[in-house]
């Protein structure tokens, strides 16, 4: 048995346990069933759960939500339609989101892989500032898919807003 400050009692008999208990005004707890003899502990278990409820809580905060966005092109594209969805695709990066790039193929474009890889290829080395090629080019049917991910202090380069000034 353990104490309630964390110190060891030793082996007790069940009845003499529960009175411990009683006389504390604390709850018997089995910490480690499995062990021989089984080990339990004297605790306020209503402020256990509570503690262990806020630490689950706090850690849920800290998480960060994964959000992946999904830019499509063509073999084909124009110059100015190329540099259009590499800004969104800047944009999706420096705001710390990954991308999902898919290149559709139609038609007689699907015999022709290598420029949908070469384009996907220009695209990553265009952005490899703001993020990296985390799934590699890879043909999915029609599609060819590549996912790129922020760099790990991308949110941290970000410049803070701008304050309003007071006139």
């Amino acid at each position: 048995m353990v104490g309630p400050n964390g110190e060891q009692v030793g082996i007790v008999r069940i009845e003499d346990a529960l009175r411990l208990a009683q006389e504390a005004d604390l709850d018997l707890v089995e910490v480690a069933p499995q062990a021989r003899p089984p080990v339990c502990k004297l605790m306020d278990f209503g402020k256990f759960k509570y503690e262990s409820a806020q630490k689950a809580r706090e850690s849920r905060r800290n998480q960060q939500l994964t959000v992946i966005k999904e830019q499509k092109l063509r073999p084909k594209i124009d110059q100015h339609d190329y540099e259009t969805k590499k800004g969104h695709v800047s944009r999706f990066l420096s705001a710390g989101n990954k991308v999902k790039v898919t290149i559709m193929f139609r038609g007689r474009e699907q015999s022709r892989p290598e420029l949908g890889f070469r384009l996907l290829q220009k695209l990553a080395d265009d952005v490899s500032e703001l993020g990296y090629v985390e799934s590699s080019p890879k043909q999915d049917g029609r599609n060819m898919i590549m996912v790129l991910a922020p760099h790990k202090n991308a949110k941290a380069k970000q410049k803070p807003a701008r304050e309003p000034v007071e006139s």
